[in-house]
């Protein structure tokens, strides 16, 4: 039924790990917006210390938290305890509901040091500086071959695809239209369509003000089209504002390149919502 993605979010962070409200507090939020399904997905542990994911004893406190919440809103809120898990994780994804795949970090092969390219622009400079010889393009490949990686793992939803132009501004970093990109960014395209992946059109970037525009770009999204690939549209929300921001926009633009519909998540799975 056409508007139905308007009725779930379930790319939803709270203060478990780097969100600003409680379960709580969201799920209350979702309720009185008129949600069918709210999916929480906190960020997986991991054993490198990754800043924003949760450690196990919050892992712990989350799966209860949310084992109460499923039983307080049953016939009002169909709630799912998601997950989004890390390539550098060592969670079970198959432990919860669903989970969203995503690559945050990108490890320097000469340092072995992990290095978010999402969030600080200094973290991204010295991943290029110091581990990839100056050269911002050789992060864009290294980043989708692991992109790649988690298609291999055929989440539930590919988070984010690309993720990696996030701080990059108007090319601060690098080029998105260089042709190294678009092969890197294809490759893993490739990987998601092998996994029958479905995409997110993530409009997080925009509500948080570090793009204009969604993941993944135009370009993907044409191309993911093509390869008859299918999306699911997300907030990526880490405060209760944004559960359903930016998806009339995000489903325009989607209607604009060209498709049809959209898939949407509840507690039996997806579901085709014709746009």
């Amino acid at each position: 039924m056409a508007g139905e993605y308007l009725k779930s979010s379930v790319h939803v962070h709270s203060k478990l790990c780097d969100g600003k409200n409680t379960l709580e507090e969201l799920a209350v939020t979702g309720w009185r917006a008129g949600l069918q399904t709210l999916g929480f997905s906190g960020h997986s542990h991991t054993p490198c210390d990754l800043e924003y994911c949760m450690t196990q004893s919050r892992t712990a406190l989350y799966k209860a938290q949310i084992a109460k919440l499923k039983e307080r809103y049953a016939g009002k809120l169909d709630i799912l305890c998601g997950l989004e898990w890390d390539l550098y994780s060592d969670d079970d994804p198959l432990d919860y509901d669903y989970f969203i795949g995503s690559t945050h970090y990108v490890k320097g092969p000469k340092t072995g040091k992990y290095y978010e390219i999402d969030w600080r622009e200094s973290d991204l400079a010295a991943c290029i500086a110091d581990d990839f010889d100056g050269d911002g393009l050789a992060v864009v490949e290294a980043y989708f071959a692991n992109v790649a990686k988690v298609a291999e793992k055929k989440p539930t939803i590919l988070g984010h695809f690309d993720l990696i132009k996030k701080i990059n501004g108007e090319g601060k970093f690098f080029d998105e239209h260089d042709p190294r990109y678009k092969a890197a960014a294809d490759s893993a395209l490739m990987a998601a369509a092998r996994n029958r992946c479905v995409l997110e059109v993530n409009t997080c970037a925009v509500f948080r003000g570090f793009r204009k525009d969604f993941f993944p770009s135009d370009e993907i999204l044409k191309d993911w089209l093509a390869l008859s690939g299918n999306v699911v549209i997300t907030a990526d929300a880490h405060t209760a504002k944004a559960l359903t921001f930016g998806y009339e926009e995000a489903a325009a633009k989607l209607k604009g390149l060209g498709y049809t519909k959209v898939q949407v998540l509840g507690k039996n799975g997806f579901q085709t919502c014709e746009l």
